[in-house]
């Protein structure tokens, strides 16, 4: 079955006409990226955190939150590490007079040390108490709905980050997807997911998204300076012109 709507998609985008867009002052913030030097698979060194930051400045961002990943298995990043590097990186963005507002979160991996970290309310929030979340690309979580009731009940707004990407889902229905938004829980599609990146069925369904309202919140998820490229490309997105148009998306929300 999906091997047709892939085929119809394929179809679609050879007669597509390029949108208008040339930068990305329609939602001034990345809030998902990984752009701390040295703390994840992001960004190496501090020279590589001035770059991208830079090119963040040249394509009509201000405000760039970092969110390095958080996880039991291979990241177990500290409040103190993450904020003692947003710091630094301040310092920074001061000395080499980059027009760019600077923050810094975590993209929390839905393990046991998440778990733990919202029993504390130990967690680094986003804006209006937002929390950046991600699953397991590779099997379907059991205890989903009950981090999303502990979030909530614990004044929590989540952001499932990248839903599109997640196959258990996408190559399911979209009943899915839409019990998440019964739920209250808002959705973050990456930039990459509209031209391939993560592949034709991750693009089709975040362009899905986008036609049924179900988005609120973009970002590059960006771990290196070649991936800049990826972001200019994304410009000639129809989808993300629709994207940017819309009334629900909130990047803005978050200056």
């Amino acid at each position: 079955m999906f091997n047709k709507f892939l085929k119809l998609f394929n179809n679609k985008e050879e007669e597509e006409i390029p949108s208008a867009l040339t930068d990305y002052s329609a939602i001034l913030v990345d809030f998902h990226n990984h752009v701390l030097p040295g703390i994840d698979d992001g960004a190496r060194s501090m020279e590589d955190t001035i770059t991208m930051l830079r090119n963040f400045e040249q394509l009509g961002i201000r405000k760039v939150i970092a969110s390095p990943h958080s996880m039991a298995d291979g990241y177990i990043n500290s409040n103190e590490k993450i904020l003692e590097l947003r710091d630094a990186v301040k310092e920074v963005i001061k000395a080499n007079a980059i027009n760019i507002q600077f923050d810094a979160a975590a993209e929390y991996y839905m393990d046991e040390l998440f778990m733990e970290k919202l029993e504390r309310k130990d967690l680094l929030t986003i804006g209006k108490n937002y929390v950046l979340m991600e699953l397991s690309y590779l099997s379907k979580p059991t205890n989903t709905g009950d981090a999303i009731y502990k979030l909530q009940v614990s004044g929590y707004n989540l952001i499932l980050a990248h839903p599109e990407r997640y196959p258990y889902y996408y190559e399911d229905s979209f009943a899915n997807y839409r019990n998440f938004k019964d739920r209250g829980v808002f959705f973050q599609i990456n930039l990459g997911s509209l031209v391939g990146k993560y592949g034709a069925q991750a693009r089709y369904t975040a362009e899905k998204m986008i036609d049924e309202n179900m988005v609120e919140f973009v970002s590059s998820d960006l771990h290196s300076v070649p991936q800049f490229q990826m972001l200019q490309d994304c410009l000639k997105s129809k989808h993300l012109e629709k994207l940017f148009s819309s009334d629900i998306l909130r990047n803005k929300t978050l200056l």
